[in-house]
């Protein structure tokens, strides 16, 4: 069975961006993660700030990840209960769901992000990898690599572990997250972040 699909779910700070990257220009395949707000958003007939809102919750995390020189989204316009554009926030998460299944099925794609390896378990073709490392190690790579003080990058990390608790708990009824929901676990805390892609890209060659 040929790998036609990377998914790669990350911690934030924990090297998954850079890991998918090198994973996409390895084999030849496509980097997805901003696009699958962008689909979901030209389905949805609304703007990607507001399919990206159901997402994130307002906060701290946004700013972080502009520090970080990532594609920031705006949270403006969160309500918690519906969206703007007259949908709710179930039927968005509905639409990225079908967007992230869409985007599989197209094959030859890295998808970050998203919880994306949780409704493609056992798809063929699919290779499912978490890139994590320990907070402290986060935090540190923060305050080196975007320049925050250790109480802000202590907070980004917090507030980022407790998003994607709430995502996969509100998308996907994951009530824990285990290293089962992954063909891989590659923790950067000990690993460089070059070691680990070359782990995950051989792993990936193997299925």
């Amino acid at each position: 069975m040929a790998c036609r699909v990377i998914t790669i779910s990350r911690t934030l700070a924990a090297g998954g961006e850079e890991i998918g990257h090198a994973a996409a220009k390895e084999f030849g395949f496509r980097y997805a993660d901003e696009e699958i707000i962008v689909r979901a958003a030209e389905m949805a007939g609304v703007s990607p700030q507001t399919v990206a809102a159901v997402e994130h919750t307002p906060g701290f995390i946004t700013r972080v990840l502009e520090a970080m020189a990532r594609t920031a989204v705006d949270t403006e316009g969160y309500s918690g209960v519906a969206m703007t554009g007259g949908a709710t926030r179930e039927e968005y998460e509905g639409i990225i769901e079908r967007v992230v299944r869409e985007t599989a099925g197209q094959g030859k794609v890295v998808i970050v992000a998203h919880g994306a390896s949780i409704p493609l378990a056992g798809v063929e073709g699919v290779f499912r990898c978490l890139v994590t490392a320990s907070p402290a190690t986060r935090i540190g790579r923060l305050v080196r690599e975007a320049k925050l003080s250790e109480a802000e990058a202590r907070k980004a990390v917090e507030e980022s572990d407790r998003q994607r608790r709430e995502y996969l708990r509100r998308f996907y009824d994951v009530r824990e997250e285990l290293p089962t929901h992954y063909d891989v676990v590659v923790n950067t805390d000990t690993l460089t972040v070059p070691v680990a892609m070359e782990l995950l890209i051989a792993a990936a060659r193997s299925i």
